[in-house]
């Protein structure tokens, strides 16, 4: 299994797929914070706080996570490789963990860098140093949750088709669904009971929980349930071609 996650990171950092991520990544959330005029730009805000960082970021990774993972199955599936990785001293749980464990290293690798932004928030406030340290750290975690379920959900989505579009499309379809979707559902008018249930049920309230700098047991329950139920599909999507 290491051997398999190493030859997957080896694979991301010896393309432009890691580089291209991390800067796009970048650029997307620098450009709103520092440059574009808005309510998410820093210098405007006029309180020394990052929360167009992890407003935006997550509208990010639901595009550039897919873009990460499509390649993860689809590739080998279309190549035939994944005939041979089959014949490996591997169980299919390695083997898709190995995969999540390397797309998810990437996501992490993206992230380290918006430390910096961190750093310079922290020296522009007034006094210095000025900054809900809490909430930072509570959101950063937050986006770390969130891209482990962007991850999972995308490869299981990459287990589904041989094309690395339609692996795309459908990521992107499902993470955007399971972040705003129940929510949008839930303000269609239903009473407070079941309001309060399909937002539950959507990565958003988690998110913003988190965000908050408290974290919940229950945030933490439902990030892991959802990770582990994306990656227990892709094992049944593996298994079905014993069936």
């Amino acid at each position: 299994m290491i051997a398999l996650l190493k030859k997957e990171i080896f694979s991301y950092f010896n393309s432009l797929t890691a580089y291209v991520v991390v800067i796009v990544f970048l650029l997307a959330n620098s450009l709103f914070l520092w440059v574009f005029p808005g309510e998410y730009n820093v210098l405007e805000f006029g309180y020394a706080n990052l929360n167009g960082l992890f407003a935006i970021a997550p509208f990010v990774f639901m595009f550039l996570v897919p873009a990460v993972t499509m390649r993860l199955f689809s590739e080998e599936n279309k190549s035939g490789t994944i005939e041979i990785l089959l014949t490996k001293p591997l169980s299919d749980t390695q083997i898709i963990l190995a995969k999540y464990l390397a797309a998810f290293s990437l996501v992490v690798f993206s992230l380290i860098p918006t430390l910096i932004y961190y750093y310079s928030v922290y020296k522009l406030g007034f006094p210095k140093g000025n900054l809900d340290v809490g909430a930072f750290w509570g959101s950063f975690l937050g986006l770390l949750f969130l891209g482990a379920s962007f991850t999972a959900i995308g490869l299981f989505t990459s287990s589904l088709s041989n094309n690395q579009i339609v692996a795309f499309i459908l990521a992107v379809f499902i993470s955007a669904f399971f972040y705003i979707g129940f929510g949008m559902i839930a303000s269609l008018g239903f009473d407070g009971g079941v309001e309060l249930f399909l937002k539950s049920l959507g990565i958003e309230s988690h998110y913003a929980s988190i965000s908050r700098g408290v974290i919940d047991l229950g945030d933490l329950a439902y990030f892991i349930s959802l990770k582990v139920f994306f990656l227990l599909l892709t094992k049944l999507k593996m298994e079905s071609r014993k069936w």
